[in-house]
């Protein structure tokens, strides 16, 4: 076993994992190297649920070459019947001697009886080799498996003065091209996109993933999964002809009304005081529609809403080299009265598109 050689080959699996980022939900983006020695026999990774896992498909690349060789698998290898069979069975019968797991499945179903499978069947496993890099390809399917709740970004876009739109309420564009081009693929890789009624009589925004605005060489084959959109609209005011109602795709509609909206799927809300209780959305997300991440893009109102009520794990703001002056609205709206109530956030990464930044942060745990 050559240490330096195991990394270099799982960091190999990482990266075809992430050729599944915008089309394996509900399922995790994973995938696998098989190789005896230096020489790679197989190569594969998960593309979209229903189809063959990441194991599956090097085992078929690599065919009988796969007797004696050490597999590396980004998540450990699953031992359930799902809508495919146990890829950990797959491996055994191909053979293999050694399997290499990046990190265990916080799948309850799984949860390390992947590894005991392979253990009983004689063929040597380790787990943990690259696991931090492992566990940021799947944030989403990590915390739903162990919270029931999906992964939570927060889309904004302000000004170098911290402001989103002006007084009346125009925002278009703050940003450029190649920033809203970003903002299309977290679009793509999140299950559902989440929002405000307050910006949908606004903008009247349609929140679909666009193909044309995506910048990917398989932009056409990313669009066609557009996520989930949900429209939070306590009071019922959601126009029948809304653009977000005409697009392909489902919408739900969280409200307390008894109407009907054609082209919408209405949930009946569960209300915490006068609003939508926050936490009961991301547990209907999770639990009922398998959401993994999702994109809060919403006005300052219901973005800090989330914020306030600690839902928010990653914060994702667009900063454009412009000033929008002290009448134009603030980022999120929070009810903070001292410093001993600011709530810190941990910076990530930053990036430039064209001329704006995309700062990229974690949300800090308070006291």
């Amino acid at each position: 076993m050559n240490p330096y050689l195991d990394r270099q080959l799982m960091a190999r699996a990482i990266q075809l994992a992430r050729q599944g980022i915008y089309t394996t939900s509900p399922n995790p983006r994973v995938g696998c190297v098989i190789a005896h020695g230096e020489t790679i026999v197989g190569e594969g990774y998960h593309v979209r649920a229903g189809e063959g896992h990441a194991e599956v498909n090097a085992l078929r690349q690599a065919g009988a070459a796969a007797k004696g060789a050490t597999a590396y698998v980004t998540l450990e290898p699953c031992s359930h019947f799902g809508r495919t069979p146990p890829c950990a069975a797959a491996l055994i019968q191909a053979g293999v001697a050694r399997v290499v797991s990046a990190m265990g499945d916080p799948n309850p179903q799984v949860n390390g009886r992947g590894i005991a499978m392979l253990n009983e069947a004689g063929i040597a496993t380790e787990v943990g080799l690259l696991e931090n890099e492992a566990r940021a390809l799947n944030p989403g399917f990590i915390k739903r498996m162990t919270t029931g709740r999906p992964w939570v970004r927060v889309k904004l876009a302000m000004s170098a003065d911290g402001r989103t739109a002006m007084r009346s309420g125009e925002s278009q564009w703050i940003t450029g091209a190649p920033a809203r081009q970003a903002v299309q693929r977290l679009r793509a890789r999140s299950c559902a996109v989440v929002t405000g009624i307050g910006s949908i009589l606004h903008d009247d925004s349609a929140l679909t993933v666009r193909a044309a605005e995506l910048g990917l060489a398989n932009a056409e084959q990313v669009a066609e999964r557009q996520p989930l959109r949900v429209v939070l609209d306590r009071q019922g005011q959601l126009s029948p002809n809304a653009r977000i109602l005409q697009q392909s795709g489902r919408t739900l509609w969280m409200t307390t009304s008894d109407a009907e909206r054609s082209g919408a799927e209405r949930v009946a809300a569960q209300l915490s005081e006068a609003s939508i209780d926050l936490a009961w959305v991301l547990d209907y997300l999770g639990q009922q529609e398998q959401c993994n991440e999702i994109l809060i893009e919403a006005g300052a109102v219901l973005a800090g809403g989330f914020v306030a009520a600690g839902l928010v794990d990653e914060l994702v703001v667009f900063m454009a080299p412009t000033l929008l002056g002290s009448h134009a609205r603030p980022l999120v709206e929070l009810p903070l009265e001292a410093m001993a109530q600011q709530q810190r956030l941990e910076l990530t990464d930053v990036r430039q598109f064209g001329d704006d930044l995309r700062l990229t942060y974690r949300l800090a745990q308070r006291g």
